[in-house]
């Protein structure tokens, strides 16, 4: 406790520094005045104490009995107690002076750890200020006992350990303190332990374990100690834990399987994962030395990869597929491994058993993949073999063939198999069968497998072709266009290939002409030649005839019925009147009454039907209403009585239409003279054309241009086709091929059939692949007759006689290529890319060639047209283009495998079913011979690895044949796998090696290893088993799996240990295997070797003398395998022996007693110390563990160490405040349980880290705005935890504040207002108070105060603007927002709440608050009623707004509410009035541009834009003679006036406000135009006559009718001219880029000039041609088209070959038309 004087120095000076920043020496000395008070007031300091524990409310002391302060003074002066924090535990009770404890004081909690507990308190008056500080001190009582961390302490400790070794165990924890706190230990009695007691220097208690007796595992495992700790209070408590010892083993013993040997029998094909055997071995040591791991030692890599090893359980599963035949049996060793590395050896031999898991294996030996349809029974089709891998009934077979077929199996040998036909075959019914064998094994499980074979039937022509129908019925319209499809007629045949291609003729009839229909030969696509009439030809019958293409060929015929449909191609023609009188005169008497017969039109049509039938028009007259027409019988007559009125002449047009699509039509002319006597006709019949034309030079000037333009446009179109005929005469001079002349030379068909295709490329394609084919002209025989000129040298007709006899078509077909059509043709085919061929050896030929033909392999035939026909015909076609030099080679040679098939029963086919009997009687001798080939089976052998050609033997001479014999019979070699490995030259008959065999590879460890083959022998059928058994050479040494065998050994071993080793892997058998081991020299261990019972051999390590890892630590020497073969061969490894250490070390540490400073401001994590400790164990006897140990709950939560490292780190900050010094027993334990300690002592370092801490203690967090000045606001106390400068403080104010602190005592302040206030200027004050200490550096603390100011009402509220404008739209409903007022009130609450009011107007003024409202709460402005603009454009009204305060106060403002216009008023006419029809305006004749005719005046109510009008005119009589001023209304001519104007105009004037919408109204104006005023009257009251208007329509029209057609004919020759135009330029342009035009592509042959009528070929003249063109440039593009190319032959008109064309040229692009024309060298093609 500090004195009175000591407070009040420290008192003084706080004093002078609360003051100095205000700088009032006056204030200072105030303070001072008021300190000197303080300190005479504070001279002693109330203590008390008090047990802790006891209840609330509990008496502390009489607080106005030791001060001498009467209990009235007490609630007078606000006595109260303010604790030193911000928990209060202290309550004085103001009634009685009486001190109490507000709640149950818990010493622990409140001070931990402290020897002493002191309270502090201070008792606070008022007027005067007066504090008094209090402590109260809290003693200890005995209530909590001794407490370990952990209910269980285990504790490992090695059977080796010496006695007298010292064991640290926990500390128990006591909250209480002095004799209340732990004072002692007890162990309950036992024979192994005693504890030691000691005390550390921070005075806390510890034990030790000491270890009296030898501990024995096997005697007693684990040891079980009761640990008490006692206090030393009244009566005493304490604290027990259970002490575990767990005695640690040694490993002393090695692991024991439970049998030596495990024997399994395992089907084959087990799944995976299944379980074989499960082996168990058993270590009766514990820990990680009893923990058994299991590992495959000496065991093949096969039985690796099949069996998988669980280290951990000795599960032996299936880890891969077991096959039976692979393997029949496998033999492992186990090895089991404990954790200190002693090992023992099991063996596992598993036995596998055979299950039917191979289907049988089908290999085909021979088959003819097609046989003739008319091949006779018991015909042999394929040859096969049968095998299964399995053994006894699982590999026993039988075949069999699915299904209802007509073949049937035949065994041959054991294994062998005949398929044959058991019935006749017919193509068109089956033409190919899908043949499956099912070989079947006879297993208790049946497998099967299936073998598919696909025969297919050939064709024999025995199928004639049918027509679908046997009258086909075509109709073709009249004037077809020549060549023209009109169906097609189909016949099929049932046969296949040539022999069902079928070829249509037309049959011709003896003494009937040819007829016009064509028919092709190809498809039976029917054209027709030329076009037909109707008139002429209605139908006509053909007969046509379809051959297939067998020999001999077969054949059927259809009736062609062509029915000819009419067209619409004839116009009615006029009998009466006639066409060559201008106009029919009839006379009409003006008596003559309604339907009098005037005249009779008369006309016929040549067409039929509906287009024949006649209908008859009244298309013109002069008086419409006069006359009718009859509709069908073209009668004139009068359709109402003559009068007077009428015109005396009269002219009628008779329209005659027919009703065809389109319609044809006539036109009859009759003039008709009204006479009232006949006298008088021909007078007025003559005078009635001048009538009938008004505009007659007009009429006469059009019709001369029509004539004109016409006739230009037919000479030019006659000029075009002049040239184009001389064109097209210069093109037939070119060499063409030449048709046959007649249609019965040839039974081709009606159409050219015979398609050559070839391939053109253009200038720089030469190195590009072709990729389409197009079809040439039809080459003919030699022996068809010529054409005109002789002109017959075109490509096939140069050399007819290599293609097939004269005449006969479908010899090109089957034509081989030769020489003899080889360049030349190519040349003349195509001149222009001769370098270009396409070359096809031999032995490339796709095509077969004939018996006997020559076969030259080192020549090359070219590919020539005559070969392609064959490919679209259905013959021979490639299969498969093969590259060639960069072009594409076509080749189709069958596989040898195929010849060797197809050969092999070629002698064995019947030839005729004319001899069954020695047929049968060959097959019965070959049967009988075959079932003697299997008697023996020949053996032969063979070194392994021999080279390719070595001999095995003769074979020839074993089979006692020759080597002629041998290559007649076709004897072969079949192996019984798939790979061959011996072949057989057949004309020595030697068998040799063909490919290296590996003995290792093939049979692996099986012994003998043969290789099984079969000879075959055709002529008759034979086959010979033989074998070949390789011999085993020594080519494999020995060979270890590892490279270095690792061992680990305990330095406890005895000596005459074994030790089992990896055994090496010899692929060689016999003599040649792996016979015995060696190691190198070395003073440990000799090799011993043991043989297996399957003769296999394994080492073992002997160990002679004990090992010492301190002397030497690996043992190294290599292990050697050696073979006996000669030489011998070896394989060596490196053996590497681990000697285990023991542990028999304890660890060190480097210090026992570790001293650290460390400041209490470091930071978490921070490294307070490194222990280190060493042992000299290796592994994980030498692996070091580093804890904290014997601490308390505190220390643990405080530090923190790394078990690998010893690095102690910090888990939390350390506090100066809270504790000065720590104690840590730190335990470092080895692997094998041995352990040591050590301690580290911490002393922490104080720091300013500790900031001044401001307490507030009251606090008026409201405030009036009209508190007077030093009204106190708040009572706050500063303290700082650190000592020394740290701990001294000082305060302050922050920031300009009407607020001053005063000091009340060593550590009181109060905060007091230091001037008046105002809540408007300020509502709050956050008032921040300061306090900072003396350290270094500097700490300081801020607190800030929130105080708020209670509002008064004094300030009235304001509005935003003095005048308020608003507008609204007249005619606005009532309701709407005009907008709001808005006024602002400083004040807050009630007194800041504004309502808003209409103020009342002064009696008997306009009543303007009748029309807006203001809402009393938003001060929203809205309109009460619907104002009218021209009745009230704008008013005022006074608006009031009062705040809620008492008194309230208000404020006024004008709110000024202006009506804005709307267009609702329509413009109103002043002139012409509203009320007249139409105001009546007269304009002279003469009236010049812009003569004034009328003014229209109106006038708008509304306003502004509203207001403005326009004046529009709307409508006129003729709208181009006047017009209306926009603004002013005037009514003026646009134009002069003239004679032609009507006489009588109406005008309607419209007259449009601007406003939106607009709004208008329309005036109507009469205008007379007259020649002078006096006939206004006379004008306006008629009108003019009518009767003239439809005569002028018809003047009118009749012009448009001509101008229309003259610009039409102007605009197609125009068009015309341009497109000549530009076709020309085209040409020339493409012209001038292509290169020089080669020569002909055919050679000076021509067309045959009488084409339809002498065509060999048929009727139809063209044939067709495909064409691909490139133009220049395009080498190396890849689009080609095809399109057919029509040629007419010579003898059609000049210009036939260009029309014949034409249709196709205008499908082609235009530049390839304009090259095919612009050339005179090539042909159009």
């Amino acid at each position: 406790m500090l004195g009175a004087a000591e407070d009040c120095g420290w008192l003084f000076w706080r004093v002078m520094a609360c003051g100095r920043p205000s700088g009032d020496r006056k204030r200072q000395v105030i303070l001072f005045i008021l300190c000197i008070c303080v300190c005479q007031s504070g001279a002693e300091t109330l203590r008390y104490s008090l047990p802790e524990e006891m209840e609330s409310d509990f008496f502390v002391a009489n607080i106005a009995k030791d001060l001498g302060v009467p209990l009235s003074q007490l609630a007078a002066r606000k006595a109260r107690v303010v604790s030193e924090g911000n928990e209060q535990l202290f309550r004085l009770n103001q009634n009685t002076g009486v001190l109490t404890a507000k709640e149950s004081l818990d010493r622990e909690e409140i001070c931990p750890q402290s020897d002493t507990c002191t309270l502090v308190f201070k008792i606070f008056f008022e007027n005067p200020l007066q504090l008094i500080r209090g402590e109260v001190e809290v003693r200890d009582v005995n209530d909590n006992s001794p407490v370990f961390p952990e209910k269980e302490m285990v504790l490992e400790i090695l059977e080796t350990a010496s006695p007298g070794s010292r064991f640290p165990l926990e500390s128990a924890q006591d909250k209480d303190v002095g004799i209340n706190g732990l004072q002692n230990y007890s162990l309950a009695p036992n024979p192994h332990f005693s504890l030691s007691l000691g005390t550390g220097k921070n005075g806390v208690k510890y034990a030790e374990l000491v270890l009296q007796r030898q501990l024995d595992r096997e005697e007693q495992g684990e040891l079980n100690l009761l640990l008490t700790a006692t206090d030393g209070g009244s009566p005493p408590r304490s604290g027990t834990a259970q002490v575990r010892i767990v005695v640690v083993d040694a490993n002393d013993n090695i692991p024991v399987f439970e049998r030596e040997s495990y024997e399994v029998r395992l089907a084959e094909n087990s799944p995976l994962e299944q379980l074989v055997v499960r082996v168990a071995a058993t270590d009766p040591d514990e820990g990680s030395y009893g923990k058994v791991r299991y590992a495959f030692t000496q065991t093949s890599e096969r039985s690796r990869q099949l069996f998988q090893l669980n280290p951990t359980t000795g599960e032996i599963r299936v880890a891969g597929k077991l096959d039976f035949e692979e393997a029949k049996s496998h033999t492992m060793v186990v090895k089991a491994t404990d954790g200190g590395g002693l090992s023992a050896h099991c063996k596992v031999q598993v036995e596998v058993l055979d299950e039917n898991d191979n289907a049988p294996e089908i290999a085909l030996t021979s088959l003819s993949a097609s046989i003739p349809e008319d091949a006779p029974p018991r015909t042999v089709v394929a040859l096969f073999s049968v095998r299964d891998r399995d053994s006894g009934d699982n590999g026993r077979t039988e075949c069999s063939i699915d299904g209802d077929l007509p073949f049937s199996l035949t065994p041959t040998l054991d294994n062998y198999y005949e398929l044959r036909t058991n019935a006749a075959l017919d193509r068109e019914r089956t033409a190919e069968y899908n043949i499956t064998i099912t070989a079947t094994d006879w297993g208790r499980k049946r497998l099967s497998s299936q073998e598919s074979i696909f025969v297919q039937i050939s064709d024999v022509n025995d199928n004639p072709p049918e027509f679908t129908q046997e009258i086909y019925t075509m109709s073709v319209t009249e004037n077809n266009s020549p060549m023209l499809r009109i169906g097609s007629m189909k016949a099929t045949d049932a046969d296949a290939g040539i022999n069902a291609r079928v070829n249509y003729a037309l049959v011709r009839q003896e003494g009937k002409e040819q007829p016009e229909v064509s028919v092709n030969a190809e498809n039976g696509d029917v054209y027709i030649l030329r076009p037909l009439d109707y008139e002429k030809v209605r139908s006509f019958e053909v007969t046509v005839s379809a051959a297939d293409g067998g020999s001999p060929p077969l054949s059927a015929q259809a009736v062609l019925r062509i029915v000819v449909r009419d067209e619409n191609d004839n116009a009615p023609v006029l009998l009466h009147p006639g066409p060559d009188s201008s106009a029919a005169g009839e006379l009409v008497p003006r008596w003559a009454p309604s339907g009098y017969l005037v005249a009779k039109v008369v006309a016929v049509d040549a067409d039929a039907g509906q287009n024949a039938w006649l209908n008859y028009e009244l298309a013109k007259a002069t008086e419409p209403g006069l006359f009718r027409v009859g509709l069908h019988s073209g009668e004139v007559r009068t359709a109402r009585a003559v009068t007077e009125r009428d015109a005396a002449r009269q002219r009628l047009i008779v329209l005659v239409r027919d009703r065809g699509q389109p319609s044809r039509s006539a036109t009859a002319t009759l003039a008709v003279a009204l006479v009232d006597g006949f006298s008088e006709a021909h007078l007025r019949v003559s005078k009635e054309a001048p009538a009938a034309e008004p505009d007659g030079p007009l009429t006469l000037y059009l019709i001369a241009s029509l004539v004109c333009v016409s006739a230009l446009f037919l000479v030019t179109a006659v000029a075009a086709l002049v040239v184009k005929v001389r064109r097209a005469r210069r093109s037939e001079t070119e060499t063409l091929p030449t048709f046959p002349t007649t249609a019965t030379e040839s039974s081709a068909g009606s159409l050219p059939r015979s398609y050559v295709y070839d391939v053109c490329f253009a200038a720089g394609t030469v190195n590009s692949e072709f990729r389409f084919l197009r079809p040439l002209f039809p080459c003919f025989p030699a022996g068809l007759p010529p054409g005109p000129g002789e002109q017959r040298s075109s490509v096939c007709s140069q050399d007819a006689a290599n293609l097939g006899a004269e005449g006969d078509w479908t010899a090109q077909g089957s034509a081989p290529l030769s020489e003899d059509t080889g360049p030349r043709a190519a040349g003349a085919v195509c001149p222009a890319n001769r370098e270009l061929e396409l070359n096809v050896s031999s032995e490339q030929n796709p095509w077969p060639r004939p018996p006997g033909a020559a076969a030259d392999r080192g020549s090359s035939a070219q590919l020539q047209s005559s070969a392609a026909p064959a490919i679209l015909a259905g013959g021979a076609a490639p299969s498969r283009a093969a590259p060639l030099g960069g072009r594409q080679a076509v080749s189709a040679a069958p596989s040898g495998l195929q010849r060797r098939r197809s050969g092999l029963w070629k002698r064995m086919k019947p030839r005729k079913s004319e001899e069954p009997l020695p047929g049968r009687a060959a097959a019965l001798l070959l049967v009988l011979c075959v079932s003697g080939m299997r008697a023996e089976t020949a053996r032969y052998s063979v070194p392994e690895e021999a080279e390719r050609g070595s001999f095995v033997a003769n074979i020839a001479k074993d089979l006692g044949l020759t080597g002629e014999e041998l290559l007649a019979r076709q004897a072969r070699v079949v192996p019984e796998g798939e790979k061959q490995y011996l072949q057989l030259n057949q004309h020595t008959g030697d068998l040799v090696v063909r490919e290296q065999m590996d003995r290792e590879e093939l049979c692996g460890q099986s012994e003998p290893c043969l290789v099984r083959f079969e000879v075959l022998l055709e002529s008759p059928l034979q086959s010979f088993r033989a074998e070949v058994r390789l011999t085993d050479i020594n080519d494999h040494a020995p060979v270890f799996l590892n490279r270095e065998i690792v061992l680990t050994i305990p330095e406890s071993a005895m000596p005459g240990t074994r030790f089992l080793l990896e055994r090496a892997h010899d692929p060689d058998v016999g003599n040649n295997s792996l016979q015995h081991y060696s190691i190198s020299s070395n003073e440990y261990f000799h090799v011993y070797t043991q043989r297996r019972n399957d003769g296999g051999r394994y080492a073992e390590l002997v160990l002679d003398r004990a090992l010492d890892r301190e002397q030497q630590a690996e043992v190294l020497f290599i292990i050697t395998a050696v073979d006996g073969g000669n030489p011998p061969r070896s394989g060596t490894a490196l053996i590497r022996v681990v000697v285990l250490d023991i542990n028999d070390n304890i660890p060190v540490f480097t210090q026992t007693l570790y001293k650290i400073s460390v400041m209490e401001n470091s930071s978490e994590d921070t490294i307070v110390v490194a222990v280190s400790a060493s042992d000299l164990d290796e592994g994980t006897n030498g692996e070091i563990l580093y804890s904290i140990f014997q601490n308390s709950e505190e220390d643990l939560q405080t530090f923190k160490i790394n078990p690998e490292t010893g690095q102690i780190r910090l888990k939390k900050p350390l506090d100066y405040e809270e504790k000065k010094s720590y104690e840590i027993d730190v335990q470092a334990t080895d692997g094998g349980g041995l352990s040591t300690h050590c301690k580290v002592e911490v002393q922490v370092k104080d720091v300013n880290d500790n900031a001044p801490e401001v307490i507030i203690t009251s606090l008026t967090s409201t405030l009036s705005e009209a508190a007077p000045p030093d009204t106190v606001v708040a009572l706050f106390n500063v303290r700082d935890r650190d000592s020394g400068d740290n701990g001294r403080t000082s305060c302050e104010l922050t920031g300009e504040q009407p607020f001053r602190i005063t000091l009340l005592a060593a550590d009181a302040y109060a905060l007091v207002t230091s001037e008046t206030l105002d809540r408007e200027q300020v509502e709050e004050y956050n008032v921040t108070v300061r306090a900072r200490d003396e350290g270094s550096p500097a700490l300081s603390a801020s607190k800030t105060l929130l105080v708020r100011l209670l509002d008064v009402n004094d300030n009235a509220p304001t509005f935003t603007q003095a005048i308020y404008t608003m507008a609204m739209s007249e005619n606005e409903p009532a309701g709407r927002s005009l907008g709001r007022l808005s006024a602002t009130d400083p004040d807050a609450g009630e007194n800041a709440r504004v309502r808003y009011s209409v103020v009342p107007p002064p009696t008997g003024t306009l009543a303007a608050a009748s029309f807006v409202s203001v809402d009393a709460e938003s001060g929203t402005v809205r309109t009460l009623r619907p104002l009218d603009y021209e009745k009230v454009p704008a008013f005022e009204v006074t608006v009031s707004a009062a705040d809620s305060g008492s008194p309230p106060l208000s404020a006024q403002a004008v709110l000024r509410i202006v009506v804005r216009d709307e267009n609702d008023n329509a413009p109103v006419l002043l002139h012409p009035g509203p009320d007249s029809s139409a105001a009546g305006e007269l304009v002279p004749r003469w009236a010049p541009s812009g003569y004034l005719v009328a003014k229209v005046v109106a006038v708008d109510a509304d306003a502004g834009q509203n207001a403005w009008l326009n004046y529009e005119l709307a409508k006129a009589t003729e709208p181009g003679l006047f017009r209306v001023g926009l603004h002013s209304g005037e009514v003026r001519t646009a134009r002069a006036v003239t004679e032609r104007d009507a006489a009588r105009q109406r005008l309607i004037v419209l007259v449009r406000d601007r406003g939106r919408p607009p709004r208008s109204a329309t005036a109507t104006l009469a205008v007379a135009l007259v020649d002078d005023f006096s006939d206004a009257f006379h004008q306006l009251g008629h009108d003019p006559a009518g009767g003239q208007q439809p005569q002028v329509a018809e003047e009118e029209m009749l012009t448009t009718y001509l101008i229309a057609s003259l610009c039409c004919v102007s605009s197609l020759f125009l068009l015309s001219v341009l497109v000549l135009t530009a076709n020309t330029l085209c040409k020339a342009r493409v012209r001038a880029e292509l290169p020089p035009p080669s020569p002909s592509c055919y050679a000076d042959g021509d067309f045959a000039s009488d084409g339809v009528g002498m065509g060999s070929t048929g009727t139809l003249s063209p044939a067709y041609r495909y064409e691909m063109c490139l133009t220049s440039g395009s080498g190396r593009s890849e689009f080609q088209f095809v399109r057919p190319i029509l040629p007419s032959l010579h003898s059609n008109a000049e210009a036939g070959l260009d029309k014949s064309e034409e249709p196709l040229r205008r499908s082609q692009p235009a530049c390839d038309r304009d090259t095919q024309a612009g050339s005179t060298a090539t042909p159009p093609f």
